[in-house]
C-alpha cells in the first residue's frame, strides 16, 4: 500500500507567456529521473495548483505521467507519478481527483479543505466521503500554515486504517505532532516530511521519506539523504540534512514556490515565471538564493 520510500520530488509548473512551458516540465521530469528521484508529486503546492484551472490541471498531470513511462522505459526503472488534489468543496475535489485517476496517476496527494475551516468530524467525513469514491490510494496532506486547518493525531488514528488511505504528508512543522502521528505508521500507513529542514528527524521516529521542494534542485541529494537513513547510515544522514539547511532556508525566504522557481532559474532549466498573486522574489531575496546555490557547489 506504501506508495513510495524516499524522496519524491513536489515539481513545479513552469510557466512561459502565461501558458504551461511543456518543453521545459519535460526537461524537469527527464533529469529528475535520471537523478535518481524516487517519486514525482505533480501539481501539489510546489506545481502552484491553485492558479491552474482544472483543465490545465488534468493536461498536465497527463503530460507528466506521459513522460514519466517514457523516462522510466529508457532506464527499466519506474517511478510513482502522484497527483495534486484536493478543494474547499468535497464535491468538486471528489469530482477533480476521480478525473485525475483516468491519466494513469499512481495516487493522490490530497490537500485539507481550505478556508472552510472545518472541524476534525468534518475532516474525517471529507477523507472518508474521498477515499471510498476513489479507486487510487491517497495520501492526506496537513499543510495548515497554508489552509488553516491542520490533521490531528485523533484525526489519523482513525484515518490510518482505511485500506485505501496510504499515509500523510506531514508540513504542520509541529515535531511533538509529527511523533504522536508516527505512532500510527504501518506497513500500510507512511509518514512523509512535508518540511525539508526536518526530513531526517521524521525518519527517525519511523518516516518513509519526503515529498520535498529540495529536490526540484538537488533530487540526488535528497534521495540519498532519505536511502542513507534508511539503510543504517544515519551520520551520511545526518551530514546531508545539516550541509543543506542553508540552501532548505533559501528556498523559503518567501512563499513558495516563488524561491524554488528561481532558483531553477539561476540554475538555466526553466523561466522564473509566477501567476499572481505570486510575483517574482524581491532582490535581496534573488541574493540569498544565488548565495545558497553557490554555496551548495550548484553555481
Amino acid at each position: 500500500m506504501v506508495l513510495f520510500k524516499g524522496a519524491a520530488t513536489a515539481l513545479v509548473t513552469p510557466f512561459r507567456n502565461g501558458k504551461v512551458d511543456y518543453e521545459s516540465l519535460g526537461r524537469l521530469i527527464d533529469w529528475q529521473i535520471e537523478s535518481g528521484i524516487d517519486g514525482l508529486v505533480i501539481c501539489g503546492t510546489t506545481g502552484e495548483a491553485s492558479t491552474l484551472s482544472d483543465e490545465e490541471h488534468l493536461e498536465v498531470v497527463r503530460f507528466a505521467v506521459k513522460r514519466t513511462e517514457e523516462a522510466c522505459g529508457k532506464s527499466a526503472r519506474r517511478i510513482p507519478v502522484l497527483a495534486g488534489a484536493g478543494s474547499n468543496d468535497t464535491a468538486h475535489a471528489l469530482k477533480l481527483a476521480k478525473a485525475l485517476e483516468q491519466e494513469g496517476i499512481d495516487g493522490l496527494l490530497v490537500v485539507t479543505p481550505y478556508y472552510n475551516k472545518c472541524t476534525d468530524a468534518g475532516l474525517l467525513r471529507h477523507y472518508t466521503h474521498l477515499a471510498d469514491r476513489l479507486e487510487k490510494p491517497i495520501i492526506l496532506y496537513s499543510v495548515p500554515g497554508r489552509t488553516g486547518v491542520n490533521i490531528g493525531p485523533a484525526v489519523v488514528k482513525e484515518l490510518c486504517g482505511h485500506p485505501n488511505i496510504a499515509g500523510i504528508k506531514e508540513a504542520s512543522g509541529n515535531i511533538a505532532q509529527a511523533v504522536e502521528i508516527a505512532r500510527y505508521c504501518s506497513e500500510d500507513f507512511a509518514l512523509y516530511s512535508g518540511n525539508d529542514d526536518s526530513i531526517v528527524p521524521l525518519l527517525s521516529v519511523g518516516g518513509s521519506g519526503v515529498i520535498s521542494v529540495l529536490s526540484n534542485v538537488m533530487p540526488q541529494a535528497a534521495s540519498r539523504m532519505v536511502h542513507a537513513y534508511l539503510s543504517g547510515d544515519t551520520e551520511a544522514a545526518k551530514g546531508l540534512q545539516l550541509e543543506l539547511k542553508p540552501l532548505i532556508d533559501a528556498l523559503f525566504c518567501e512563499v513558495n514556490p516563488i524561491p524554488v522557481k528561481q532558483a531553477l532559474a539561476f540554475l538555466g532549466r526553466m523561466e522564473a515565471e509566477y501567476r499572481l498573486p505570486l510575483c517574482p522574489a524581491s532582490f535581496s531575496s534573488c541574493k540569498r538564493i544565488r548565495e545558497a546555490l553557490m554555496g551548495a557547489g550548484l553555481l
